[in-house]
């Protein structure tokens, strides 16, 4: 069963990623794997991977605006 906080993407940019994941493998391995193949391991790297990369991605955001407020206050009179 698929966690309901999992990061959703649209059918159009699931069916880009599952063409990349074919290309590299194509490209990068020699060897051709089917839409099956690729869209498990989209599902995969969604579920298990990308969180990570989310989490970076907040913690990223946070530190700028933490700084962009600091500059913010030194403006004051």
């Amino acid at each position: 069963m698929r966690n309901d906080t999992a990061i959703k993407v649209t059918k159009e940019k699931r069916d880009d990623m599952v063409s990349a994941i074919k290309n590299y493998f194509l490209k990068g391995r020699e060897e051709e794997i089917g839409d099956l193949a690729a869209g498990l391991m989209l599902d995969f790297i969604i579920e298990e991977l990308a969180p990570e990369f989310y989490n970076q991605g907040v913690y990223d955001s946070h530190a700028f605006m933490k700084d962009t407020v600091e500059d913010l206050l030194a403006l004051q009179k």
